[in-house]
Parts: structure tokens; C-alpha cells; sequence
């Protein structure tokens, strides 16, 4: 079985997978790409985000493997859902992993947005990318943080994650995720675990984010009802905080015409990451889509 995933691996090297921006070919699979449509979305998920039971869908023979648990989170308060997406044909145990984080109103079953569940199976099925996962779980709406109500999914990520990890045999040595990758909401929780590891001296090794919820009025904030009051938002708002985020690779990626762009132009420009890309698109799968190759290459170059 390995064996045959990797002769479809090769066939996707001779149609060259990898450019000199990182994935491309597959990226096509999950989206019709075009600079000048992509449509508006009333809501920070995109609802033409990928489904688990898409999400699987085969490329040339190549297929996430995807598996989906109930767990109970005392955290949350709450059984959610976990869902694993793995690399097929590769040893599992110690398998490093991102965290996969949704966007407003998503769930661990609509994380892995712009077909980046293929697009990793084949980057490691060609040898292109090293063997890791993504880890993703149901993380209501409160921009992964405690509003106060006794749902603290930050916590869940922090102190519980690791043990359930652990228990399938993924991750670091004590189930530790390697890496935090997000969209929307998603991203800002991402900025805001990178945040909470380093504070705990056990920083991430990357953190990838797309159209991360970077709003940069109070006004604009209090609509998403996600913050106690402004002063909860400002303490845990990335762009006030850029000295905390910890010593971790950043990538950003952002359509021009996304409703986050100010906040993510203006964390380029402060924080400098090593990856801040805008390019043309809107809050759109469609979007995303064109830039998870250059996610998935950025958190090969620094997972392991």
C-alpha cells in the first residue's frame, strides 16, 4: 500500500507538485481560482468551507486519513468533536501535529479549509513535505478564549489536548502540538495559543494563519459578542500584543478585498513575519485555496 502511494506521489512530482512558492496542482482540486471572483461571506465561515466528507476526497489516488471522535472537554463543558487528518502511508506514533483552528461558527469538521487535508496527503506521499498531521476540534464562537461563561476552549487546547493526543500516540513526547494554524477566528486563536505556550515556556514551533480576525475597532468586535467589554478584546488582541506572541515563525496570508485586511496589513508591517502575503481574494474557500500550498510549505519548513 505504501508502495502504491507512492508511485501516485511521483506521478503528481512529474506534474510538479511543488513550484517555487510551494504546493500548487492540487490547490486547483478545491476551487476554481480567479483573481477577480470570489464571493462575499456574511459570516467569518466561509460557507463554502470544506466538509469533513469532502475534505477526503481523493487526489490521483491520494487521501487524507480522516478520523472523527466525541471527547469530553471539562474545559468546554461539553463532549466536541476531534477530528485527526493524517498522512496515509506513514508511521503515526509521535506524529508531529498542528492544531487546526475554525473560523466564527465553524466546527473541527469545517477546519480544514482550501482542500489543505490533500494537499498535505500528497506533499508527504511525494516526499515533499516531512510526515505530520492536523488536529482539530469544536471550539464554539468566543474567538478561542473564556467569555466568561465557564467555555474556556483555550484551556481545552492547553491542558486538555495534549493527554487525548497522547493517548492516540500523536505528537511530542507528552502529546504537544507542534504548530498552531487557524483561519479567521481561528487565526486570532492561533496568535492567542502561540501567546499562552510561550508564556508558559514551551513555545510552538510555527504559527500559520489565514485572514486571521484581526479587527482593529471596538465597534466593528462588539458585534461578534465574543468580549466581555474592550478592555477583555485589548488584552488579548495580537496586534497590542505582538511583544508576547512568543519567538515562533509567523505566516499571515490575506486577500485583498478579505473584511481583515487593515488588521492584517498592519500586522505585517509591525510584527515583519516571516511569511505576510496579500494577494488577490476575498474571506472566501476560494481564496484559501490558493494559498494552503503556501501554508502547508511554511509549516513543513518548521514543524519538525
Amino acid at each position: 500500500m505504501v508502495e502504491d502511494y507512492r508511485a501516485a506521489a511521483r506521478r503528481f512530482s512529474r506534474r510538479s507538485l511543488f513550484a517555487t512558492t510551494g504546493l500548487i496542482g492540487l490547490a486547483a482540486a478545491g476551487a476554481a481560482v480567479s483573481a477577480g471572483v470570489n464571493a462575499a461571506v456574511d459570516a467569518d465561515d466561509a460557507k463554502g468551507a470544506l466538509r469533513t466528507e469532502n475534505i477526503g476526497q481523493t487526489a490521483a489516488g491520494l487521501s487524507p486519513v480522516i478520523r472523527t471522535e466525541r471527547v469530553y472537554s471539562k474545559a468546554r463543558g461539553r463532549e466536541v468533536d476531534l477530528v485527526t487528518i493524517l498522512p496515509p502511508g506513514v508511521p503515526t506514533e509521535n506524529l508531529p501535529v498542528s492544531l487546526l483552528l475554525h473560523g466564527l461558527h465553524g466546527t473541527a469538521r469545517t477546519a480544514a479549509v482550501g482542500n489543505i487535508a490533500t494537499l498535505l496527503a500528497a506533499g508527504v506521499a511525494a516526499r515533499l513535505s516531512p510526515a505530520f498531521g492536523f488536529v482539530a476540534l469544536d471550539g464554539g464562537d468566543n474567538y478561542w478564549h473564556d467569555h466568561g461563561t465557564g467555555d474556556d476552549p483555550m484551556s481545552m487546547l492547553l491542558n486538555e489536548v495534549p493527554g487525548w493526543l497522547a493517548q492516540r500516540r500523536l505528537g511530542g513526547p507528552d502529546g504537544l502540538p507542534s504548530a498552531v494554524t487557524g483561519t479567521s477566528m481561528g487565526g486570532f486563536g492561533a496568535f492567542v495559543y502561540a501567546r499562552r505556550r510561550f508564556e508558559q515556556g514551551r513555545p510552538v514551533n510555527a504559527v500559520a494563519t489565514m485572514s486571521p480576525g484581526l479587527l482593529t475597532s471596538w465597534t466593528e468586535m462588539a458585534k461578534r459578542n465574543a468580549f466581555i467589554n474592550a478592555d477583555q478584546w485589548a488584552a488579548l488582541d495580537p496586534l497590542r500584543n505582538l511583544d508576547k506572541l512568543g519567538p515562533a515563525p509567523i505566516g499571515l496570508w490575506c486577500g485583498d478585498r478579505d473584511r481583515f485586511i487593515e488588521g492584517c496589513r498592519r500586522f505585517i508591517a509591525t510584527a515583519h513575519p516571516e511569511v505576510g502575503l496579500i494577494t488577490p481574494g476575498g474571506h472566501t474557500d476560494e481564496y484559501w485555496s490558493t494559498v494552503t500550498p503556501d501554508v502547508v510549505r511554511f509549516l513543513s519548513r518548521h514543524i519538525a
